[in-house]
């Protein structure tokens, strides 16, 4: 089968949206199947592209035998509404006009657009409909509810013609794919999709790519953690991931010099962080810059407890967020401040220790008792590792994933040409 998918996010991005999209396209290939990724060149989550890609407008690579073609998309560090609203749109643009012209002589059997961002799943519906393709839409994150969760936006004439195109892509796409039952719980109920429409093929891990205690003993060497206990968040430092409450949470902590609190990564936010710990003199908290896929994982090896984030909002108690499944793949024990889906999932596994979002005292008293209890993290740690491997292998859900484009495809009856 062809496939094509469209994607605003691809490797070497950091993040859940391009692992996904590249881990899931690499199955399907070594499935046997043609996939090409529709994406833009590399420039998430700082805004910057690299100076080989600057200007350039398209370029065609192969990634693990995934035919990869990117296009132009304007790049900006996200700070501004309407700077992203610009590169979103460019995205638009430079799939339609550039990315389209390509697929017209070997038409692709499906296409599936995935959001975030919302413009992407757009560009996605367009080609299938220009090219009389099956259009599977993907929905990684409820667009524009959780732009008016994070208070990014409020409900304006911009949010309501979002809402307009979520219900046009919900109504016409053939299929939908969401990553959790939460989300198909909302769209059901906010937009009256029927049930039957929507898949659900959450994120997971690739076992193979997370070895536990993998690349400690050189991550504790680098930042003198030998002796510290670590309390790591990693991943995108943003609006919806309340992490100045995490900081409010290491001032109270400040008299055990043994925990240490680590962000890496990048996100809008992420400035105002460092300057508030600054502030502050927070000799408990360290900020490290954005690590390559390959350093990731000995991170987590080099962690005590993982932490997991999100604010205090209705939308976020159906989020499931995929470094939830990393942490537990290399047997660390998670404080999970997110309710919903991801806390029953982390308890269902005894894997980790639920917090109420947004509550400094409560994320404090659980790490001081965290730290305290070696043997409960060690069995929390296994019980997650086990769990995942069980329930959320890349390349079973990789399958399922297929198995659901197929019948699309089927039951378009697509000729192949």
């Amino acid at each position: 089968m062809r496939i094509l998918y469209i994607s605003q996010y691809f490797i070497p991005e950091m993040g859940a949206p391009a692992a996904r999209v590249h881990e899931i396209s690499r199955e399907w290939v070594r499935a046997g199947h043609d996939v090409t990724v529709l994406t833009t060149f590399s420039n998430h989550p700082t805004g910057y592209k690299s100076p080989e890609d600057c200007w350039v407008l398209k370029r065609r690579e192969k990634v693990d035998g995934i035919d990869l073609r990117r296009v132009y998309s304007y790049a900006t560090p996200n700070k501004g509404v309407g700077k992203r609203m610009l590169g979103y749109l460019s995205f638009l643009a430079g799939a339609l006009m550039l990315g389209l012209p390509q697929f017209v002589e070997k038409k692709p059997h499906v296409v599936v657009g995935t959001s975030p961002q919302l413009l992407a799943g757009v560009a996605g519906f367009l080609i299938a409909r220009a090219l009389g393709r099956p259009f599977v839409f993907e929905v990684r994150d409820l667009w524009p509810e959780s732009i008016l969760a994070v208070k990014a936006m409020e409900e304006n004439l911009v949010v309501r013609g979002l809402k307009g195109l979520a219900d046009l892509l919900y109504r016409q796409s053939d299929r939908i794919v969401t990553v959790g039952e939460g989300y198909k719980r909302k769209i059901v109920e906010l937009y009256g999709i029927p049930e039957s429409k929507i898949d659900v093929i959450p994120n997971g891990v690739v076992a193979d790519q997370f070895t536990p205690g993998a690349g400690r003993d050189e991550i504790c060497a680098e930042h003198g953690w030998e002796d510290r206990f670590v309390v790591l968040y990693m991943g995108t430092h943003g609006m919806a991931h309340a992490l100045s409450k995490v900081l409010d949470a290491a001032k109270r902590l400040e008299s055990d010099r043994e925990i240490l609190f680590a962000f890496v990564g990048e996100g809008a936010e992420k400035e105002a962080l460092k300057t508030r710990a600054r502030e502050q003199g927070l000799s408990n908290v360290i900020f490290i810059d954005q690590q390559p896929k390959s350093m990731v994982s000995k991170y987590y090896a080099a962690c005590d407890l993982g932490l997991v984030t999100l604010r205090k909002d209705p939308l976020f108690q159906e989020v499931l967020p995929s470094k939830i499944f990393e942490y537990m793949a290399m047997e660390k024990p998670l404080l999970i401040s997110v309710g919903g889906q991801a806390r029953e999932l982390v308890e269902t596994a005894c894997a980790g220790r639920f917090v109420e979002p947004e509550n400094p005292e409560a994320l404090a008293a659980a790490t001081l008792d965290m730290k305290t209890g070696s043997e409960e993290r060690a069995r929390m740690g296994k019980n997650g590792r086990t769990f995942v491997l069980a329930n959320y292998d890349r390349c079973v859900l990789a399958r399922r994933y297929m198995q659901v484009l197929e019948s699309v495809v089927k039951g378009r009856s697509v000729s192949s040409n």
